[in-house]
């Protein structure tokens, strides 16, 4: 099968064509995208890629009903945009993509593969909120968990480089970049992560603060008389490594300021170190124990220091690294110290590998 992967993000659009093999032979990200009116950038794509025999949509958020991929119509269009409110950056974005696929190729089956779906198999002790029961039920109050596409692939292929199969292993995967979480993964399923009912949950990320004390938000609104629009505004686009250095939020940027004597960034450092450092020792908690720890994404593939620092902070569980091999490490490899009793990779993230062979699996082929 012929895949087209559809990934809008909240400004941009990804596209890619993975051949019958699933080698990406032509793939494109189309920067400041406007939306479903947009069709140019996504014409000129489906001119010079080649025939397609399905489409791959990610989309964040399934809610309460889809926790499978499923086939793409106009009911489920609907239902997905009327839970836009859990995903407001994103949900739209990937609906517009969507309707704009769908409107250039109408006769091509398309298939929708949600990132809250992998943590679906998470169990109610770690799904539930403790606040009133009713709550729960009259708003659909739970931790979702997000990056499930990316967690799913780097738990998988991660087992790979290690002559393993997820599902005899108790596994850590990291999914670090501008937006980050970590999931707990046993036997292959995924039991326990850092996002909660939104993506601002959990770590440290770029612009985004990760989990925060609720009184501290009450105090702000009723005490600091922050706005609310400004505090959604600041919480989502100005905290984070960018509201602690000052600098884009970028780990790079934020790295080479430490490097420069900037306390403000040799700060901003240690607070994401320490919340990636304890989180990741929580998932070990909750996938009782750990036999393999991968790390993935931007910040995961290509930033030596923060796998040498999370690996000396789980030295005590067993976690080490090969200095070299982890400093010359940017894709798929093996970087663990020989004899340690955990073994740590890196993956390259493959949302796009996860994406079709969800679509395979829908489609029956």
């Amino acid at each position: 099968m012929r895949l087209l992967v559809v990934n809008a993000g909240s400004s941009s659009l990804k596209l890619a064509r993975l051949d019958e093999d699933g080698t990406v032979t032509a793939a494109t990200t189309v920067q400041h995208w406007q939306g479903e009116g947009h069709l140019q950038p996504l014409r000129q794509f489906l001119d010079g890629c080649g025939a397609v025999d399905a489409v791959g949509h990610r989309i964040v958020h399934g809610g309460r009903r889809h926790t499978d991929p499923v086939a793409v119509d106009d009911m489920l269009v609907a239902y997905l945009y009327s839970i836009s409110h859990l995903a407001p950056l994103h949900q739209p974005r990937a609906l517009a993509g969507v309707r704009s696929v769908r409107g250039l190729l109408p006769a091509v089956p398309a298939v929708a593969c949600f990132d809250t779906g992998f943590h679906a198999t998470m169990p109610p002790a770690a799904t539930t909120y403790a606040v009133p029961r009713e709550w729960n039920e009259r708003w659909g109050l739970r931790r979702y968990g997000f990056h499930g596409l990316s967690h799913a692939y780097a738990a998988r292929r991660g087992a790979e480089l290690v002559g393993r199969t997820a599902t005899d292993l108790r596994t850590v995967t990291c999914h670090l970049g501008a937006g980050a979480s970590l999931a707990a993964v046993r036997d292959g399923v995924s039991v326990d992560t850092t996002m909660g009912f939104t993506p601002l949950a959990g770590l440290v990320m770029n612009t985004r603060p990760g989990t925060l004390d609720p009184g501290l938000v009450l105090w702000l609104l009723e005490h600091g008389q922050v706005p609310e629009p400004e505090l959604a505004d600041v919480l989502e686009h100005h905290a984070g490594l960018k509201g602690l250095s000052g600098t884009s939020g970028d780990l790079r940027d934020v790295l080479a300021g430490r490097a420069e004597g900037d306390p403000d960034c040799a700060l901003a450092i240690g607070v994401y170190l320490h919340r990636l450092v304890r989180e990741a020792a929580a998932m070990v908690a909750a996938a009782g124990g750990l036999d393999l720890l991968v790390m993935t994404g931007g910040v995961g593939e290509h930033s030596w220091e923060v796998r040498a620092a999370l690996a000396e902070g789980l030295a005590h569980l067993g976690v080490a690294v090969d200095a070299d091999t982890n400093r010359a490490t940017t894709s798929d490899a093996d970087i663990g110290e020989a004899g340690a009793t955990v073994q740590t990779v890196v993956v390259t993230a493959r949302e796009d590998l996860e994406i079709r062979r969800q679509v395979l699996a829908v489609l029956g082929r």
